[in-house]
C-alpha cells in the first residue's frame, strides 16, 4: 500500500521578503520609467538595496554581495550600465532558473540581458520591463501561496 506524505513550511521571513523584494522592484521600475535620465542613480541604488535586503532574510552571502557590487560599478562608472545591468540580469536569470523555480521570468530575464548587450542605449526600458515583471510575478507568487 502506498501512502503519500506532502509537508508543507510556512516561513513568513520568505514571504516578507517576497514582499518587500516585489515591492522594491516595482517602484524602481516606475521610477525607471518615469525618470530615465537618472538611470544610473535608480539602477544602482536598486542593486545595493537588492542586496541590503537580501542580507536579513538570510540569503547566502554570496548572492547577497552579486548586486551591491553591481550598483557600487554602476553608481562610479555610469557609463558602465549597459554591460553591469545586463551581467547582473544574466547571472540572476540562471539563478532564478536553476534554484528558485521561476523558470519563465528566469527565461526573460535572459532574454532581457541579451536585448541589452544586443541594443545598449534601450537599457533604461528594458530594465523598468524587467522589474515591472520581477514585481508583478513576486506579488501574483505571493498571492498564490497564501
Amino acid at each position: 500500500m502506498l501512502t503519500q506524505y506532502r509537508i508543507e513550511i510556512h516561513d513568513s521571513d520568505r514571504k516578507n521578503h517576497h514582499l518587500w523584494n516585489a515591492l522594491l522592484a516595482l517602484a524602481t521600475g516606475i521610477l525607471t520609467l518615469i525618470y530615465p535620465n537618472f538611470l544610473y542613480l535608480i539602477a544602482g541604488g536598486y542593486l545595493i538595496a537588492l542586496g541590503a535586503l537580501f542580507i536579513p532574510f538570510r540569503i547566502p552571502t554570496p548572492l547577497a554581495i552579486i548586486p551591491i557590487i553591481a550598483g557600487i560599478i554602476i553608481l562610479i562608472f555610469p557609463e558602465l550600465i549597459p554591460i553591469t545591468f545586463a551581467t547582473f540580469l544574466g547571472l540572476f536569470g540562471l539563478l532564478l532558473l536553476l534554484s528558485f523555480g521561476f523558470a519563465f521570468i528566469g527565461g526573460l530575464t535572459l532574454i532581457i540581458a541579451l536585448l541589452i548587450i544586443i541594443n545598449p542605449d534601450s537599457v533604461g526600458y528594458l530594465a523598468a520591463t524587467f522589474l515591472l515583471l520581477y514585481g508583478v510575478s513576486n506579488l501574483i507568487r505571493l498571492y498564490r501561496s497564501s
